[in-house]
């Protein structure tokens, strides 16, 4: 049986953004002694074109290799990409494009999956992005099958990250596809955090702004975001802005993209959100607040749109914990 390619190629190139890339050198290219009697990961940085490379913050970074050295890489990490609308240099894509063909694991962190996007190694499969890039990445490349609210995605040899902090969780994932859980725990007890995060990157997004901040409907979205803790019917709704039903829904739909109820919810579970980051107010006082009744109601919405428990949530973003 051939031995596991565990060479890593960590690329670097000009405008670099240095927490992914530091995310890549911390996991898989700090020395660790406790696994010495592991046949542990090796890696180099490899430059796409002559470097120094000044990176974010002022940052200037040098690789030791350049393009060719790919050859011998069992695992290509890109780290977040120079910009989403930056082409991708054709020596680059065609190193991929032969590494991907050689069955290499290509992983891609935040924006670095416009690179293997770009190379057209992603059509027809399963990838995430930072939520921001999300509807480019889908706009641009309508053939990927784009998953924007989990931290991370595989498919075959392709792995690809969500935003920032989330090339963590992949790069745990390799550790623990490639040594076992309990390495891969090994590994975040020294990085200070969870071997697992609960949810999706929903759970991070800001509270999405309307496409139309004011117009027909501006001083009912008011109203309702003031009590959002009242009973709201499509008809009570149509009466206080003095609109038909239809009317209503209509400009719900122009103004926020979504439907009266839909855009209710949603609001609901952001308030949601603000007491479990601010108070420690119980689930109930939560649920009550913010219009849910119940906290039944009120874990069944929240989990839907963040992906995690009010009382997980709570855990990563609050104080003090739910009852």
């Amino acid at each position: 049986m051939d031995k596991p390619n565990r060479h890593v190629a960590i690329l670097a190139y000009d405008q670099l953004c240095m927490f992914e890339f530091g995310i890549a050198v911390e996991v898989f290219g700090l020395a660790r002694p406790e696994f010495a009697h592991l046949d542990w990961y090796t890696h180099e940085i490899v430059g796409i074109e002559p470097g120094p490379y000044r990176a974010s913050g002022g940052i200037s970074v040098a690789a030791n290799h350049d393009l060719g050295r790919l050859e011998q890489a069992g695992l290509i990490v890109v780290p977040g990409w120079r910009g989403a609308m930056t082409p991708v240099p054709a020596p680059l894509i065609e190193a991929l494009q032969a590494a991907h063909a050689r069955g290499t694991r290509i992983a891609t962190l935040c924006s670095g999956v416009f690179v293997p996007a770009r190379a057209g190694l992603l059509e027809g499969r399963r990838a995430t992005t930072h939520w921001r890039y999300a509807e480019i990445l889908r706009a641009e490349f309508p053939a990927i099958e784009l998953l924007p609210d989990i931290l991370y995605s595989e498919d075959g040899t392709l792995l690809t990250a969500a935003g920032s902090a989330a090339g963590i969780d992949l790069c745990l994932h390799i550790v623990r596809q490639d040594f076992g859980a309990e390495v891969a725990n090994t590994v975040a007890r020294r990085l200070v955090l969870p071997a697992h995060r609960d949810g999706g990157q929903a759970q991070f997004v800001a509270r999405p702004v309307a496409k139309e901040r004011r117009g027909r409907i501006g001083p009912l979205l008011d109203t309702l975001r003031r009590r959002l803790n009242e009973e709201w019917s499509i008809a009570r709704m149509a009466d206080l802005a003095m609109l038909s039903e239809r009317s209503l829904i209509r400009h719900f739909n122009d103004t926020t993209g979504l439907s009266p109820l839909t855009w209710l919810i949603a609001e609901r579970v952001e308030r949601s959100k603000e007491l479990l980051e601010t108070t420690d107010f119980g689930l109930d006082a939560i649920a009550e607040a913010s219009g849910f009744r119940s906290q039944e109601t009120l874990r069944h919405h929240f989990r839907n749109r963040t992906g995690v428990s009010p009382t997980a949530f709570r855990r990563s973003f609050g104080g003090v914990a739910a009852e």
